[in-house]
Protein backbone atom coordinates (compact mmCIF):
# COMPACT_ATOMS: atom_id res chain seq x y z
CA UNK A 1 0.00 0.00 0.00
CA UNK A 2 1.36 3.12 -0.66
CA UNK A 3 2.92 5.50 1.73
CA UNK A 4 1.61 2.84 4.52
CA UNK A 5 -1.23 3.08 7.16
CA UNK A 6 -0.85 5.41 10.37
CA UNK A 7 -1.96 3.08 12.86
CA UNK A 8 -3.79 4.81 16.28
CA UNK A 9 -3.47 2.88 20.15
CA UNK A 10 -4.05 3.30 23.22
CA UNK A 11 -0.87 3.58 25.26
CA UNK A 12 -1.44 0.82 27.69
CA UNK A 13 1.11 -2.11 27.67
CA UNK A 14 -1.42 -4.70 26.80
CA UNK A 15 -2.92 -1.70 23.94
CA UNK A 16 0.86 -1.42 22.82
CA UNK A 17 0.61 -5.29 22.18
CA UNK A 18 -2.47 -5.77 20.66
CA UNK A 19 -0.96 -2.50 18.14
CA UNK A 20 2.24 -4.54 17.45
CA UNK A 21 0.25 -7.50 16.75
CA UNK A 22 -1.69 -5.46 14.06
CA UNK A 23 1.78 -3.89 12.42
CA UNK A 24 3.49 -7.38 12.64
CA UNK A 25 0.30 -8.76 10.16
CA UNK A 26 0.24 -6.07 8.05
CA UNK A 27 4.24 -5.60 7.62
CA UNK A 28 3.78 -9.63 6.93
CA UNK A 29 1.62 -8.98 4.30
CA UNK A 30 3.72 -5.68 2.59
CA UNK A 31 2.13 -3.05 4.31
CA UNK A 32 4.38 -0.38 6.22
CA UNK A 33 2.88 0.95 9.63
CA UNK A 34 3.75 3.56 11.88
CA UNK A 35 2.34 3.56 15.44
CA UNK A 36 0.76 6.67 16.72
CA UNK A 37 -0.11 6.70 20.52
CA UNK A 38 -2.86 8.78 21.51
CA UNK A 39 -4.34 9.05 25.01
CA UNK A 40 -8.31 8.66 26.14
CA UNK A 41 -9.98 10.22 28.99
CA UNK A 42 -10.38 6.64 30.03
CA UNK A 43 -6.82 6.67 30.86
CA UNK A 44 -6.20 9.70 32.08
CA UNK A 45 -9.04 10.21 34.83
CA UNK A 46 -8.28 6.51 36.96
CA UNK A 47 -9.17 7.99 40.04
CA UNK A 48 -13.08 6.83 39.54
CA UNK A 49 -14.85 3.51 38.15
CA UNK A 50 -15.41 3.44 34.63
CA UNK A 51 -19.13 3.24 35.61
CA UNK A 52 -19.42 6.89 37.48
CA UNK A 53 -17.91 8.82 34.11
CA UNK A 54 -20.31 10.45 32.24
CA UNK A 55 -20.92 9.68 28.31
CA UNK A 56 -19.59 6.75 26.45
CA UNK A 57 -16.24 5.40 24.19
CA UNK A 58 -13.74 6.20 26.96
CA UNK A 59 -11.15 4.48 25.62
CA UNK A 60 -12.39 5.19 22.08
CA UNK A 61 -13.23 9.06 21.69
CA UNK A 62 -10.25 10.34 21.12
CA UNK A 63 -8.97 8.09 18.77
CA UNK A 64 -11.94 8.12 16.56
CA UNK A 65 -11.48 11.73 16.32
CA UNK A 66 -7.72 11.74 15.37
CA UNK A 67 -9.50 8.77 12.59
CA UNK A 68 -11.92 11.20 11.13
CA UNK A 69 -9.47 14.34 10.69
CA UNK A 70 -6.97 11.97 9.22
CA UNK A 71 -3.82 12.00 11.89
CA UNK A 72 -4.54 7.99 11.87
CA UNK A 73 -5.67 5.50 8.81
CA UNK A 74 -6.42 2.44 11.43
CA UNK A 75 -7.80 2.81 14.95
CA UNK A 76 -6.94 -0.73 16.88
CA UNK A 77 -9.24 -0.81 19.48
CA UNK A 78 -10.52 -3.75 22.24
CA UNK A 79 -13.97 -4.35 21.07
CA UNK A 80 -15.62 -4.77 24.52
CA UNK A 81 -14.55 -0.98 24.56
CA UNK A 82 -16.39 0.08 21.38
CA UNK A 83 -19.65 1.21 21.51
CA UNK A 84 -22.21 -0.34 19.01
CA UNK A 85 -22.89 3.24 17.30
CA UNK A 86 -19.77 4.50 15.33
CA UNK A 87 -19.29 7.83 14.66
CA UNK A 88 -21.01 8.74 11.51
CA UNK A 89 -18.23 8.17 8.90
CA UNK A 90 -16.44 5.64 10.65
CA UNK A 91 -16.84 1.51 10.06
CA UNK A 92 -15.24 -1.81 11.68
CA UNK A 93 -13.92 -3.19 8.87
CA UNK A 94 -12.24 -6.00 10.66
CA UNK A 95 -12.43 -8.57 13.53
CA UNK A 96 -9.01 -10.82 13.86
CA UNK A 97 -9.34 -14.02 14.97
CA UNK A 98 -10.52 -13.62 18.93
CA UNK A 99 -8.61 -14.92 21.67
CA UNK A 100 -10.21 -16.71 25.00
CA UNK A 101 -13.43 -14.13 25.78
CA UNK A 102 -13.40 -15.47 29.53
CA UNK A 103 -12.74 -13.95 33.03
CA UNK A 104 -10.17 -15.37 35.54
CA UNK A 105 -8.85 -14.99 39.43
CA UNK A 106 -5.99 -13.41 40.36
CA UNK A 107 -5.73 -14.00 43.72
CA UNK A 108 -2.93 -12.84 46.59
CA UNK A 109 -2.95 -16.06 48.22
CA UNK A 110 -3.44 -18.32 45.35
CA UNK A 111 -7.27 -19.12 46.45
CA UNK A 112 -8.51 -20.79 43.58
CA UNK A 113 -12.16 -20.05 43.13
CA UNK A 114 -14.03 -16.96 44.14
CA UNK A 115 -16.16 -19.97 46.51
CA UNK A 116 -13.33 -20.60 48.50
CA UNK A 117 -12.51 -16.74 49.18
CA UNK A 118 -13.44 -16.36 52.88
CA UNK A 119 -16.70 -13.72 54.08
CA UNK A 120 -15.46 -10.28 53.49
CA UNK A 121 -12.56 -10.66 51.56
CA UNK A 122 -12.02 -7.54 49.09
CA UNK A 123 -11.87 -8.66 45.35
CA UNK A 124 -10.88 -5.35 42.94
CA UNK A 125 -12.73 -5.05 39.78
CA UNK A 126 -13.24 -2.05 37.39
CA UNK A 127 -16.10 -3.19 35.45
CA UNK A 128 -19.96 -2.99 36.99
CA UNK A 129 -20.73 -6.15 34.83
CA UNK A 130 -18.69 -8.42 37.23
CA UNK A 131 -19.29 -6.44 40.33
CA UNK A 132 -23.15 -7.52 39.56
CA UNK A 133 -22.31 -10.86 38.64
CA UNK A 134 -19.48 -11.74 41.82
CA UNK A 135 -22.47 -10.23 44.56
CA UNK A 136 -24.99 -12.39 43.13
CA UNK A 137 -22.08 -15.18 43.37
CA UNK A 138 -21.35 -14.12 46.65
CA UNK A 139 -22.79 -11.35 48.25
CA UNK A 140 -20.85 -11.51 51.12
CA UNK A 141 -17.80 -10.43 49.56
CA UNK A 142 -16.88 -6.79 49.06
CA UNK A 143 -16.01 -5.83 45.65
CA UNK A 144 -14.26 -2.88 45.64
CA UNK A 145 -13.25 -0.59 42.35
CA UNK A 146 -9.99 -1.31 40.61
CA UNK A 147 -8.55 0.84 37.72
CA UNK A 148 -5.24 0.66 35.92
CA UNK A 149 -3.66 -1.12 33.28
CA UNK A 150 -3.47 -4.74 33.61
CA UNK A 151 -0.02 -5.39 35.20
CA UNK A 152 -0.43 -2.58 37.86
CA UNK A 153 -4.07 -4.22 38.92
CA UNK A 154 -2.25 -7.34 38.91
CA UNK A 155 0.64 -5.95 41.44
CA UNK A 156 -1.78 -4.31 43.27
CA UNK A 157 -3.05 -8.26 44.18
CA UNK A 158 0.07 -9.72 44.56
CA UNK A 159 1.12 -7.15 47.26
CA UNK A 160 -2.53 -7.10 48.45
CA UNK A 161 -2.54 -3.58 48.58
CA UNK A 162 -5.53 -1.49 50.34
CA UNK A 163 -6.25 -5.11 51.49
CA UNK A 164 -7.15 -6.50 48.20
CA UNK A 165 -7.49 -10.30 48.67
CA UNK A 166 -8.13 -10.53 44.50
CA UNK A 167 -9.60 -9.42 41.12
CA UNK A 168 -11.22 -10.88 38.22
CA UNK A 169 -9.74 -9.57 34.65
CA UNK A 170 -9.87 -11.36 31.02
CA UNK A 171 -7.84 -14.09 30.40
CA UNK A 172 -7.22 -12.32 27.13
CA UNK A 173 -5.10 -9.79 28.40
CA UNK A 174 -2.97 -11.66 31.29
CA UNK A 175 -2.56 -14.33 27.83
CA UNK A 176 -0.85 -11.45 26.06
CA UNK A 177 1.07 -9.96 28.60
CA UNK A 178 2.62 -13.05 29.78
CA UNK A 179 0.97 -13.25 32.96
CA UNK A 180 -0.97 -16.01 32.73
CA UNK A 181 1.44 -17.22 35.78
CA UNK A 182 -0.47 -15.39 37.71
CA UNK A 183 -4.17 -17.16 37.27
CA UNK A 184 -5.43 -18.62 39.97
CA UNK A 185 -8.30 -20.32 38.43
CA UNK A 186 -10.37 -19.55 34.81
CA UNK A 187 -13.59 -19.07 35.67
CA UNK A 188 -16.61 -20.95 34.03
CA UNK A 189 -17.89 -18.55 31.55
CA UNK A 190 -21.62 -19.36 32.70
CA UNK A 191 -20.44 -18.06 36.15
CA UNK A 192 -19.31 -15.22 35.34
CA UNK A 193 -20.10 -13.86 31.89
CA UNK A 194 -17.89 -11.54 29.82
CA UNK A 195 -18.47 -8.59 28.13
CA UNK A 196 -19.66 -8.45 24.54
CA UNK A 197 -16.75 -8.27 22.48
CA UNK A 198 -14.38 -9.64 25.53
CA UNK A 199 -10.91 -11.03 23.74
CA UNK A 200 -11.31 -9.57 19.97
CA UNK A 201 -10.14 -6.54 18.65
CA UNK A 202 -12.06 -4.63 16.26
CA UNK A 203 -9.90 -2.45 13.66
CA UNK A 204 -11.77 0.55 12.71
CA UNK A 205 -11.08 2.94 9.66
CA UNK A 206 -12.87 5.50 7.72
CA UNK A 207 -16.26 4.11 5.79
CA UNK A 208 -14.85 5.60 2.81
CA UNK A 209 -10.89 4.39 2.69
CA UNK A 210 -10.87 1.24 0.27
CA UNK A 211 -7.12 1.06 0.95
CA UNK A 212 -6.91 0.50 4.86
CA UNK A 213 -10.28 -1.97 4.22
CA UNK A 214 -8.33 -3.63 1.67
CA UNK A 215 -5.07 -3.64 3.81
CA UNK A 216 -6.83 -5.09 6.22
CA UNK A 217 -8.99 -7.63 4.77
CA UNK A 218 -6.37 -10.92 5.52
CA UNK A 219 -6.60 -9.98 9.36
CA UNK A 220 -10.54 -10.87 9.24
CA UNK A 221 -11.60 -13.97 11.06
CA UNK A 222 -14.96 -15.00 9.86
CA UNK A 223 -16.07 -17.22 13.01
CA UNK A 224 -14.79 -14.08 15.01
CA UNK A 225 -16.91 -11.73 13.17
CA UNK A 226 -20.13 -13.82 13.35
CA UNK A 227 -19.87 -13.62 17.18
CA UNK A 228 -19.20 -10.21 17.77
CA UNK A 229 -22.10 -8.94 15.43
CA UNK A 230 -24.40 -11.20 17.70
CA UNK A 231 -23.01 -9.75 20.89
CA UNK A 232 -22.74 -6.63 19.77
CA UNK A 233 -26.53 -6.78 18.25
CA UNK A 234 -27.61 -7.54 22.32
CA UNK A 235 -25.80 -4.72 23.44
CA UNK A 236 -27.61 -2.69 20.69
CA UNK A 237 -30.92 -3.95 21.05
CA UNK A 238 -30.90 -3.22 24.58
CA UNK A 239 -29.56 0.21 24.24
CA UNK A 240 -27.47 0.04 26.69
CA UNK A 241 -23.83 1.22 27.04
CA UNK A 242 -20.12 -1.12 27.19
CA UNK A 243 -19.83 -0.44 31.41
CA UNK A 244 -24.05 -2.04 31.92
CA UNK A 245 -24.13 -5.26 33.94
CA UNK A 246 -24.62 -7.03 30.39
CA UNK A 247 -22.72 -10.08 29.61
CA UNK A 248 -22.85 -12.17 26.18
CA UNK A 249 -21.27 -15.19 25.39
CA UNK A 250 -21.33 -17.48 22.64
CA UNK A 251 -21.02 -21.11 22.85
CA UNK A 252 -17.73 -22.80 21.98
CA UNK A 253 -18.65 -26.47 22.36
CA UNK A 254 -15.98 -26.85 25.34
CA UNK A 255 -17.50 -29.15 28.07
CA UNK A 256 -20.53 -30.44 25.56
CA UNK A 257 -21.92 -26.74 25.74
CA UNK A 258 -24.07 -26.07 22.61
CA UNK A 259 -22.41 -24.46 19.86
CA UNK A 260 -23.82 -21.79 17.53
CA UNK A 261 -26.04 -20.09 20.22
CA UNK A 262 -25.60 -16.74 22.09
CA UNK A 263 -26.18 -16.50 25.76
CA UNK A 264 -27.16 -12.91 27.15
CA UNK A 265 -27.81 -11.74 30.84
CA UNK A 266 -28.50 -9.13 32.63
CA UNK A 267 -27.96 -9.29 36.63
CA UNK A 268 -28.78 -6.29 38.43
CA UNK A 269 -26.40 -3.79 40.28
CA UNK A 270 -26.70 -5.55 44.09
CA UNK A 271 -26.55 -8.82 42.45
CA UNK A 272 -29.91 -9.84 44.07
CA UNK A 273 -31.64 -10.68 40.42
CA UNK A 274 -29.96 -11.98 37.27
CA UNK A 275 -31.67 -13.39 34.21
CA UNK A 276 -30.15 -14.91 31.41
CA UNK A 277 -31.28 -16.23 27.72
CA UNK A 278 -29.97 -17.51 24.71
CA UNK A 279 -30.94 -17.57 20.80
CA UNK A 280 -29.55 -19.69 17.89
CA UNK A 281 -27.39 -18.14 15.83
CA UNK A 282 -28.30 -17.38 11.91
CA UNK A 283 -25.28 -16.86 10.10
CA UNK A 284 -26.67 -14.85 7.17
CA UNK A 285 -28.00 -12.08 9.84
CA UNK A 286 -25.91 -12.90 13.77
CA UNK A 287 -27.05 -9.46 14.86
CA UNK A 288 -31.21 -10.83 15.18
CA UNK A 289 -29.73 -13.46 17.56
CA UNK A 290 -28.54 -10.58 20.06
CA UNK A 291 -32.04 -8.55 19.29
CA UNK A 292 -33.60 -11.76 19.85
CA UNK A 293 -31.83 -12.29 23.44
CA UNK A 294 -32.80 -8.86 23.89
CA UNK A 295 -36.26 -8.93 23.71
CA UNK A 296 -35.76 -12.60 25.62
CA UNK A 297 -34.26 -10.26 28.51
CA UNK A 298 -36.51 -7.47 28.35
CA UNK A 299 -40.01 -10.56 28.88
CA UNK A 300 -38.16 -10.91 32.48
CA UNK A 301 -37.46 -7.79 33.17
CA UNK A 302 -34.12 -6.69 31.98
CA UNK A 303 -34.96 -3.19 30.91
CA UNK A 304 -35.31 -2.33 34.99
CA UNK A 305 -32.54 -3.87 36.04
CA UNK A 306 -30.51 -1.42 33.49
CA UNK A 307 -31.39 1.58 35.31
CA UNK A 308 -28.79 2.98 37.63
Amino acid sequence: MKGGLKVGTRGSKLALWQAEWVRAALQRAGVAVELRIIETRGDAEVDRPLHELEGKGFFTKEIEEALLDGRIDVAVHSLKDLPTTLPPGLALAAVPKRANAGEVLITRDRIASLAALPAGAKVGTSSLRRVAQVLHLRPDLAVVPLRGNVPTRVQKVREGRDGLAAALLAEAGLERLELAGDIAARIDPFEVMPAPGQGALGLEVRADDRSARSALAPLKDPVSELQIAAERGLLAALESGCQAPVAAYCGTGDAGRETGRLFGRVTSHDGSIQITASAEIDPGDPAAAGARVADLLRAQGASRLLRP
